[in-house]
This record gives C-alpha cells, sequence and structure tokens, in this order.
C-alpha cells in the first residue's frame, strides 16, 4: 500500500508544479477566508498545466452544494475536503453529481472528535477519506500545530481500519516520520510546515517532506 501525499494551499503554478515534481499525490487549493485562499478561476488556469494523475482537491468550509459543484467545475478539481460543519447529505449530494471520479475528504477536528461523529462519517459510503486536523480559534486549519498524537491513535486512528484516515495539523519534514509511525495513515497532509510563507512554498522543505514521509512509510511496513 502506498502511501497518499497531499501539498496543501497552494496560490501559484510553481508551488503546484513542485508539490507534482517532488512526488505527491495531490495538491490543495482554499477556497475559504484565509492568507491562502484563491478562486476558481485563478485555479482554472493552473489546472490544465499539471500532470493529469495528479489529484486536484479544493478546500471548503461551510460551503454549499451549488457553490461546492461549481468550483469544482470551473476549476477542473478532482477532489473536495469538506471543513465543518458540513450538511450530511452534502456528500451523497456531491457524489451523485460527480460520482466516483470525484476524492471527497471529511474532516475530523481532534479537539473536538469524538466517537460516535468518527463512526458516523466513517459509515457514509460517500466519503473516501477522514482527514484529522487540528484547529485554532483563528483558523479550521494551516494552523501550524500538532495535536496529541498517541490519544489520536487510540481515540481516532484505530477506531476502524476500514476506514481511511489522513494525517494533517502542523506536520513538516522533521516531524512527520515520527507521526506515521504512531498513526498510521492512509495519507499525510501539509501546508504551512512547508511554507517560506503562508501562501508561497519552500522548495527544500516541500522535498524533504515528500521524501521523510515516503521513507518513514516504508518503514512501517517492514515492521
Amino acid at each position: 500500500m502506498n502511501l497518499w501525499i497531499k501539498i496543501c494551499a497552494n496560490t501559484s503554478l510553481a508551488d503546484a508544479q513542485l508539490a507534482a515534481e517532488a512526488g505527491a499525490d495531490a495538491v490543495g487549493f482554499v477556497f475559504a477566508p484565509s492568507p491562502r485562499r484563491v478562486t476558481a478561476e485563478q485555479v482554472a488556469k493552473i489546472v490544465p498545466h499539471l500532470p493529469v494523475a495528479l489529484e486536484k482537491i479544493g478546500v471548503f468550509v461551510d460551503a454549499g452544494f451549488e457553490e461546492i459543484a461549481a468550483t469544482v467545475e470551473t476549476a477542473g478539481l478532482t477532489g473536495v475536503q469538506l471543513h465543518f460543519d458540513a450538511p450530511p447529505a452534502l456528500p451523497a449530494q456531491l457524489r451523485r453529481r460527480f460520482g466516483p471520479k470525484l476524492r471527497i475528504l471529511g474532516v475530523v477536528h481532534f479537539d473536538a472528535a469524538d466517537g460516535e461523529r468518527v463512526v458516523a462519517m466513517a459509515g457514509d459510503g460517500s466519503i473516501d477519506a477522514l482527514l484529522v486536523d487540528s484547529r485554532t480559534a483563528a483558523a479550521v486549519g494551516g494552523t501550524g500545530q500538532t495535536y496529541d498524537w498517541d490519544a489520536a491513535r487510540r481515540r481516532i486512528f484505530a477506531a476502524g481500519r476500514q476506514m481511511k484516515f489522513v494525517a494533517a495539523g502542523g506536520l513538516s519534514p522533521e516531524n512527520v516520520a515520527k507521526a506515521i509511525a504512531m498513526l498510521r495513515p492512509w495519507g499525510v497532509d501539509v501546508v504551512s510546515g512547508v511554507e517560506a510563507a503562508p501562501g508561497r512554498k519552500d522548495p527544500a522543505k516541500v522535498r524533504a517532506f515528500v521524501e521523510g514521509a515516503r521513507t518513514a512509510h516504508d518503514a512501517t511496513l517492514r515492521l
């Protein structure tokens, strides 16, 4: 099993291409209030220049079905990441509209995560994977802050191995190996840990993150 790696919050073609060249599986674009926010029109100019196999994931916070669907179509996205209290019917609506080709990630914030919520989302056949993130009073993602990985392993990641989990929240080239060793996730997602400044990637950090994550994942497979 390969590790799925997403480099999120890209704001330029150069940064998205950097992620692809480094070996990432997906790039993310934020369509919500953030220093890293982009528009569907901006992303529509970037996507045609990226490898076809590279996943293009839109990050949405409290957005409705019509807004998300229009953005997917305009920007040429291949997936969506749904933050906060998305209506329970939203993933199924998106699945009916776009079919199995659209990857749908549901987000669980660790500080508010509970067993019932995880079980409910894990049981939603329209959701492909759960992304476990941290949040602060000012931001729902891209916080640069980690959560208690040991507690997350016991409360969330071990809740049901039938579900794909993506580890996010404060990951960096320096700690991604430890996170993978502890959590054994299906995938990892990084924002601020590979930035030179908000919305601008650091090439050396992006390459180090991808290489470190792949090496750490390969090591877990040998255990």
